[in-house]
């Protein structure tokens, strides 16, 4: 995907499909490890050959390997000499390919499960588990390994599976029917890093530090020169995005920042304020919130409201870029998991849940460069970069917010007066849980109106007014998520002040739903 691999030691998984294979990676770069996902059948011998890695993950996937046109890891792949560890499928495709048997069972495990520790000395487990200890694990499988390869011997088991651990130490090859890289199970990121540094050999030197230096350097190989535009959303990805270009090249960069009125309380003046007084950064402000509000009136559907909100958005970009004048590239704060959907071997999501609302088709529209200079990082590693650019924390930990603002936020159609009711209770709300010391504990929380009106009580009038609905939830990187236990005297005390302050508002519910099966927005 990038060059960055060439500084450092890197390990290569990949990918069969797993929901978790993501999870992986982070567990790898949090022991300073840089690593790639790549698809298995966009991965032949020679291109592996050529990214040079110092070891290879097989991850998990939603296959059988005893359907026939299940997927197999590339040809080849087993006499590079390098290790080589599968995780649940990638133990199962190893297993097949080398010469063993799988097959289906009846004893399936799915959820927490334990493994039995059957050796002392392997290096997979080395300061982790002691023979004979009967230890916690993450499983979701319903083949199992019946018959091990040549050269294997089994390290654990477990009573879904009887081959849970195995190893080939001679080549370096190991295989487990878990799921390390979740918090299930406790000691696998430890399982991770024996892997990486003492089997592997990996010296762990990937650091933000390091990367930021080998951005920057890279940014100016690319632009030399040139001129570069940045749209500035004020969210976390495209302002550090931002900070780290304007470090790289000064005033060849000009952010834009198109101003929908669809932004949180203060937040337009919030960052034009940063990025133009603080930083200097040269930044053209256009404000188009009638312009937005006029074409979503009387528009009630959640794709229409993004779509409609996305051609805007790149309308009134493509008019303000073409004032900065011979601009020739473009800067996005895309991420790792958009790469790594992009090239999915599925070509992506098989159900489109929601589109999501960027610049996609700016670079074509207006004949222009991509600088993508986060495109290697998860959400957390941007958060840790920008502390390491200087910025302030407050700022770069602040909860995720989406494209398309409280447009999606407000079901139904978008008025002027909705938005004002759902600034202040928003507002509140947050200013709650600040207060509360629970603003970093939670991943996202924001409140939604709902296009619903209750009867109510005021005293000792009779009110016909909006409900408000309060979400919060925790994660690690949007992909799963449950809802934050708030306890209940919390819960009342923000209602309280919602429906007290903001007129408009006659009840409050809480959201309980979890992520899969809800999203985390409501739209």
């Amino acid at each position: 995907m990038t060059d960055t691999s060439s500084f450092h030691d890197h390990i290569l998984i990949l990918d069969f499909g797993s929901q978790v294979t993501q999870l992986i990676a982070r567990r790898l770069r949090e022991s300073g490890v840089y690593c790639e996902i790549w698809p298995f059948n966009n991965a032949d011998v020679e291109k592996i050959k050529a990214y040079q890695p110092k070891g290879i993950i097989l991850s998990g996937g939603p296959c059988s390997v005893t359907d026939p046109d299940s997927p197999r890891a590339p040809d080849g792949i087993f006499d590079l000499g390098l290790p080589i560890l599968g995780i649940c499928y990638g133990q199962q495709t190893m297993v097949e390919q080398l010469g063993g048997k799988v097959e289906g069972s009846d004893h399936k495990e799915f959820g927490r499960a334990y493994v039995d520790v059957l050796e002392d000395n392997s290096p997979l487990l080395k300061g982790i588990w002691q023979k004979g200890a009967h230890e916690q694990v993450w499983m979701s499988h319903g083949d199992r390994v019946t018959k091990l390869p040549e050269g294997f011997h089994i390290i654990g088991k477990s009573d879904g599976a009887p081959f849970a651990m195995i190893a080939n130490e001679e080549k370096k090859f190991y295989a487990v029917q878990f799921h390390p890289e979740v918090v299930h199970t406790p000691h696998g990121k430890e399982l991770y890093r024996n892997f990486t540094h003492n089997i592997c050999g990996c010296s762990g030197d990937w650091t933000m530090a390091a990367f930021k230096e080998e951005a920057i350097a890279k940014i100016r190989a690319q632009v030399g020169t040139g001129k570069v535009i940045c749209g500035l959303s004020g969210g976390v990805d495209s302002s550090v995005t931002a900070v780290l270009l304007h470090e790289a090249i000064g005033d060849q960069l000009t952010c834009i920042y198109v101003d929908t009125g669809l932004m949180r309380a203060n937040e337009s003046d919030q960052v034009v304020k940063l990025f133009r007084d603080h930083y200097n950064i040269p930044l053209i402000h256009e404000d188009v919130s009638d312009l937005f509000l006029k074409e979503l009136e009387g528009v009630s559907d959640p794709e229409t409201k993004r779509k409609t909100i996305g051609r805007l958005f790149i309308e009134v970009f493509d008019k303000r870029a073409k004032e900065v004048g011979d601009a020739q590239f473009l800067a996005q704060g895309t991420l790792y998991p958009d790469v790594i959907e992009s090239v999915s071997f599925s070509g992506g999501p098989s159900v489109t849940i929601k589109s999501h609302h960027n610049v996609g088709g700016l670079p074509e529209r207006m004949n222009l460069k991509l600088v993508e200079p986060l495109r290697e990082l998860f959400k957390d590693e941007v958060r840790v970069l920008g502390v390491e650019l200087g910025m302030h924390e407050d700022f770069v930990k602040r909860h995720p917010f989406p494209g398309p603002g409280l447009a999606i936020r407000i079901p139904g159609e978008i008025t002027a007066e909705k938005l004002e009711i759902l600034r202040k209770a928003d507002t509140i709300y947050l200013e709650e849980i600040r207060k509360a010391g629970l603003y970093d504990a939670i991943w996202q929380a924001f409140a939604v109106l709902l296009p619903v009106k209750t009867v109510g009580v005021m005293g000792d009038g009779r009110t016909y007014d909006h409900v408000c609905a309060l979400r919060a939830v925790t994660s690690t990187d949007g992909m799963t998520a449950d809802y934050y236990h708030f306890d209940h005297e919390f819960l009342g005390r923000t209602a309280t002040r919602i429906i007290n302050e903001v007129r408009g508002i006659n009840r409050v519910v809480y959201d309980i739903t979890s992520k899969p099966p809800g999203t985390i927005e409501w739209e």
